[in-house]
């Protein structure tokens, strides 16, 4: 995979937290205790900063646009991985990161929710239009399963995206009630493409994920 020639993106999420219900919730074995009550209510935020006044490097302007595709995730335990930096992406991410099919990835998602028991919920956000804008979806967390993961493909580009892998929104017997994290661009290592609207090119043998840096 050739090093992409990327300006380093950022974007912000917010969660806000509403907590519901009362009794204190069992951890799943191997997991870390959260004794916090065991559900809570989320508001997640995506804010693209992309703007060709802050990162001019070889920005979009047509064919497509900058802009932001969909935002996918899940609340999990830690027996589930979404996306995890320095391992290989699965079938579903690298379709979702390369083309922003999302269905192959819901399924995974789904299916390890059903088999595993490790994914509580899947939720999803509308595509931002523009480098620049906000997304927003609702979320719960139980006591069972308290890590967000989540991805949002960078449009256009071979395979890269933003995203948190496995947030704890649990602090031991309490739920955190404002998070704000800085999101960096990550390469699936799919696709060896190394400008924004580079042609297919697909990694023989594929690569690891890997944050993107200039």
């Amino acid at each position: 995979m050739e090093t992409p020639t990327l300006a380093t993106s950022s974007a912000l999420w917010a969660l806000l937290l509403a907590t519901l219900g009362s009794a204190a919730g069992q951890p799943l074995g191997g997991d870390t205790v959260c004794t916090a009550r065991p559900l809570a209510k989320y508001s997640i935020t995506f804010t693209g900063k992309w703007s060709q006044t802050a990162f001019p490097k070889q920005y979009p302007l047509f064919r497509p646009p900058a802009q932001w595709s969909s935002l996918l995730g899940a609340v999990h335990s830690s027996d589930y991985s979404l996306w995890r930096q320095d391992q290989y992406a699965s079938n579903g991410l690298r379709d979702f990161a390369e083309r922003g099919e999302a269905w192959a990835l819901m399924k995974e998602m789904q299916a390890a929710g059903e088999r595993l028991q490790s994914v509580h919920t899947v939720f999803s956000a509308p595509a931002v239009p523009s480098g620049t804008g906000q997304t927003s979806a609702e979320l719960e967390a139980h006591a069972r399963h308290s890590l967000v993961s989540f991805v949002v493909r960078i449009v256009p580009s071979p395979d890269w995206f933003v995203g948190i892998d496995s947030l704890d929104l649990c602090d031991g017997d309490r739920w955190r009630e404002e998070v704000t994290v800085d999101l960096y661009p990550h390469d699936a290592g799919t696709d060896s493409g190394f400008t924004f609207s580079s042609p297919n090119f697909a990694t023989i043998p594929q690569d690891t994920v890997t944050e993107v840096r200039v």
